[in-house]
């Protein structure tokens, strides 16, 4: 019986091995990297593997010629891994304006971005700022050099970004991904919530040739390099994002206002390398949790230990801890002025000295508190809606009883806003 032929992108063969696509847009031919348990990777151009014969995708494929998916063109040579960082930096530094400590998170992404399957999540790296300040630059330089680069914008169909991460894997690179008011923004807002964690598939409706509804389900899991000029107003998809503020980066005189051929070359001589470390890495790496972060939210380390297991030196762990630690610092404090997060503090403080907490009363004590003037209708809305607690009624009015205390206390320590002494 004849093995049916599988164009192959990568694949983890049950033996260890590790396949990869290659494609020379010189000589315009693909082949496959194989990366055998035991013995040095080779390149082919197909073989058989569990039954099937694996062959790389034709060298004709527009994703390639393209440019849209960027991928290594051979097996580079091996480095340590102090020395490609070494040259990811100096890359990263001779093509884009960066702060020193982000130079440093940029080039160890690249290399999360290399292994991250390895990991169980992963977080998204963003270049924030507005419009000359930089953000495509980087986009181009970091997805240049990024496992698999596959440039996108918010502008772009959506359906075929659900297509291509779902076969190709590796990192989206996604420009103005803050666009606004339409269905697109919503579908690229699914990518991004379910994407930093492996299992979490996007459904998406689907029909077959017989018009039976068939929904599938779209991997979205991996590294994302993104470009915006806002926040998002979710503060769970916020937690998943290390950004860097361009509007902070002078942009130095010494950086090329045009990416040349060379700069080009240069990138894909590093993807080469990269490949090979790959290859050479992929099996050692692992969460390391003994450099989870003291103080920082356990959503903050989830998305920071992937990053950190990379980071061998000690102290520049310590300034991406300290600067982790201030950013999800200035969240708390944000996030302590949004109504339905003041309202839990206003509830705790009204349960500490009554056994239930009239509505009205809870709205008299959030006015005051904020200088504003809310209906009872909206307060009632944003205990029983934003805050999922429930109100009866009692003597008439609608109350807080006191069955709701311990929620409270539970989201009070979600919002991390400890309970002032009592005087």
């Amino acid at each position: 019986m004849p093995q049916t032929q599988i164009p192959t992108i990568s694949r983890a063969l049950p033996d260890g091995s590790l396949v990869e696509l290659v494609y020379d847009a010189d000589a315009a031919t693909t082949a496959l990297a194989v990366s055998p348990q035991e013995g040095e990777p080779f390149l082919i151009d197909g073989f058989a593997a569990n039954g099937d014969n694996l062959i790389p995708y034709t060298a004709t494929n527009n994703l390639l010629t393209s440019g849209c998916v960027l991928l290594p063109s051979a097996i580079g040579e091996s480095a340590a891994k102090t020395q490609l960082l070494a040259d990811l930096k100096a890359f990263i530094h001779r093509y884009v304006s960066f702060s020193p400590l982000f130079e440093e998170i940029a080039a160890h992404y690249v290399l999360l971005s290399w292994v991250y399957d390895a990991f169980n999540e992963v977080p998204y790296l963003r270049l924030a700022g507005d419009y000359g300040s930089g953000k495509s630059r980087g986009l181009l330089v970091l997805g240049s050099l990024a496992y698999k680069g596959f440039f996108a914008s918010g502008a772009s169909t959506v359906s075929p970004i659900f297509h291509v991460l779902h076969e190709f894997g590796g990192t989206l690179v996604l420009d103005e991904a803050d666009l606004r008011f339409s269905d697109a923004t919503a579908d690229l807002v699914k990518i991004l919530n379910n994407g930093t964690m492996k299992g979490l598939p996007v459904l998406r409706t689907m029909t077959n040739r017989h018009r039976e509804l068939n929904p599938q389900a779209f991997r979205v899991f991996g590294p994302k390099i993104v470009a915006m000029r806002e926040r998002f107003q979710d503060e769970a998809l916020e937690s998943r994002f290390l950004t860097e503020n361009m509007n902070e980066c002078a942009m130095r005189a010494d950086i090329p206002i045009h990416l040349t051929n060379e700069m080009k070359a240069e990138a894909g001589e590093l993807r080469n390398r990269l490949l090979a470390w790959r290859f050479a890495a992929r099996h050692q790496v692992a969460i390391n949790s003994e450099r989870a972060v003291a103080g920082l939210s356990p959503r903050g380390n989830q998305m920071a230990l992937p990053l950190l297991s990379l980071v061998d030196d000690a102290e520049l762990r310590r300034a991406i801890a300290t600067r982790l630690a201030t950013v999800e610092a200035r969240a708390v404090a944000t996030r302590a002025t949004l109504p339905h997060v003041a309202m839990v503090r206003v509830l705790d403080q009204l349960f500490q000295h009554r056994p239930y907490v009239p509505v009205a009363a809870a709205a008299d004590a959030f006015n005051a508190d904020a200088g504003v003037t809310l209906p009872i209708k909206s307060v009632g809305q944003i205990i029983r809606r934003d805050l999922g607690l429930a109100t009866t009624k009692t003597r008439g009015v609608y109350v807080v009883p006191a069955s709701e205390r311990r929620k409270i206390a539970v989201l009070l320590e979600r919002y991390a806003q400890p309970r002032p002494e009592a005087s």
